[in-house]
Parts: structure tokens; sequence; C-alpha cells
């Protein structure tokens, strides 16, 4: 990576861009000079330069219209100008400093004065009362497309690997104080590769079948007797029961609810691979006030608020 971030490409960039403009200019200069003339010594031009393409198509010695030329100057001429004042020629600043994340923090400072006051009203109420309020929903709804409908979809019903979140299934626990800690801090999801603690593909194979037989799916009945002592190794992080344990984020398997697919063969490589789900953390991006209204918002996807409770 340091061949691409050290001095020479700067340089490089930069004569690269200067060399083309320039080269534009001298161009255009030589073509202006350029005259065809019928004999040596004669200062009288020809009507035509001598081309002629497919029997009778003749390019005629007509000269570019000077106004048309002069465009073109004044646009290298801007370019000049432009690179001098703004940032373009490598690591040049620029002779006026200006920089794109300047500009994105003004409109930035310009936002929190503007807005400011009405996230920090919202962060001094209770999340299931912001939830119930008319404004904050908008204003929710649109941090959320913004933010995490790249992942869970604009509809929030996810896909697979990301979590669907208009149901009550929670790998970390689905109140609203917990799922603004999610959105905060973010989650790592991490399920080991089992498949050498399980045994062979076929101790896999019968450990899968029981597996979905904890939630009523097809399974083969005596693949899941011989698969039930396996889940042994399993019982650590999602209970004996096959439960989950959300201090874990290890899921419930009793349910009919799969992050990455219910079908014998998705089971048997979440098993014999392992997984690892990555929920960013929007703490320093968005701001505390700001995840408050969009952790309201999340919540109220899965439940019903009352409106009466904005009262409280």
């Amino acid at each position: 990576m340091s061949d691409f971030t050290n001095g020479f490409w700067s340089i490089y960039i930069t004569v690269l861009t200067l060399l083309g403009i320039f080269g534009c200019g001298l161009l255009l200069w030589s073509q202006s000079k350029v005259k065809i003339k019928r004999e040596p010594g004669s200062t009288q031009q020809m009507e035509t330069t001598g081309h002629v393409w497919d029997e009778d198509l003749t390019e005629l010695n007509t000269p570019m219209p000077r106004w048309w030329m002069w465009l073109f100057y004044l646009t290298i001429v801007f370019a000049l100008a432009y690179l001098f004042l703004y940032p373009g020629l490598g690591t040049y600043a620029g002779k006026l400093g200006w920089k794109s994340s300047g500009e994105y923090e003004t409109e930035l400072k310009k936002a929190d004065a503007e807005y400011g006051p009405l996230f920090n009203k919202y962060q001094q109420q209770d999340l299931k009362v912001v939830a119930a309020d008319p404004q904050a929903q908008v204003i929710g709804e649109r941090l959320f497309l913004n933010y995490c409908a790249q992942c869970h979809g604009s509809d929030a019903r996810g896909n697979k690997g990301f979590p669907n979140l208009t149901d009550k299934d929670w790998l970390y626990g689905g109140e609203p104080d917990v799922i603004k800690t999610t959105i905060l801090k973010g989650r790592h999801g991490i399920m080991p590769p089992m498949g050498a603690a399980v045994g062979s593909d076929k101790d896999v194979e019968n450990l899968t079948h029981y597996v979905l037989s904890l939630s009523g799916a097809n399974s083969d009945p005596i693949k899941t007797v011989f698969g039930k002592p396996k889940f042994a190794a399993c019982a650590a992080c999602h209970g004996a029961d096959g439960k989950g344990n959300q201090a874990l984020g290890a899921p419930n398997l009793t349910d009919k609810v799969w992050l990455h697919g219910g079908s014998t063969n998705s089971v048997m490589e979440t098993i014999r691979k392992g997984r690892d789900s990555m929920m960013p953390a929007f703490d320093d991006f968005l701001g505390e006030a700001k995840v408050h209204v969009l952790a309201a918002y999340v919540w109220s996807l899965s439940n019903q608020p009352k409106a009466e409770s904005a009262s409280k």
C-alpha cells in the first residue's frame, strides 16, 4: 500500500495533469497556424486540404472560427486558475486551502445548530415516548433509510446474514435500551467452526437434523436420535434446550428464524465452517442524540408504541 501513498504518485499526477493541459494548448495553437498554400511562395490558401475519402468526400480547408478557438483557450486558462486555487495537483492543497471535508464539517455544524435542539429534546425522553412521537418517527425513518437500509432493507425485513427488525426475534435482546446499545457500540457475532468438535461429516449431518427438529422443521428421525448427543458441543452457547443466549448473541434454535438460511445444507455449512457477522458501531458517526431517535424507530418496527405514553 505504501507504493500508492508515497511522494512519487503526487508528482506523477501533477506532471501528467499539467502536460495534458499544456498539450491541449499546444495542439490548439499548432492547428490554428497551419496554412495549406496553392504553391511555394504563394500566400493564397487552397479551398481544400487535398484529402479525399470514399472517392468524393473532400475535406475543406476551413479554419476554426476565432470565437470558438478563444473559448478553448479560455477553458485552458480556467483549468490552470482552478488548479492553482483548489486541490487537484497531487498533494497540493490549493491557494485557498479548500477541502471537501471542511465543507462537510461546515454543513454538519449548520445542521447541528438547526436540528440539535430537537434531537436533544428527544434524547431527554424515554425511548418508548420518542417512538410514539409522529415527528420523531419521520426523523427516525429517514435515519434508518440513510444508514441501516443498505443491510436490513428499506422495509427492515433484512436478508440472508442481516436480521429482520420487524419481528420479535432478537439476538441480543429487543428492549429499547439494548437496541440503542447495539446501534451505538455495534455487535460482533462469531459462530466458531464446529466440524472438528462434532466429528465426522456424518456426525455433522446427524447434528443438523437434530437442530432442525428443535424448531419442528423437516428432519430425519433416525438421524435426529444420533445427532442429539452431539448437541452437547453447542449447548454451551445455545443452551441445553437450544433456546439461545442473548448475552452471547447465540440464536434461539427452537423457532423458525434462520439468519443464514434454514435448509439442511445451510445449517450443515454453519456448523462445519462457522459464521462471522459484524454490526458496525454508529456512536462516533451519528452521535448519541441521533441514535436515540433511530433506536426508538427500530424498536417501533416490532412493537406498537402507545400514543398516550407521549404525555407521561
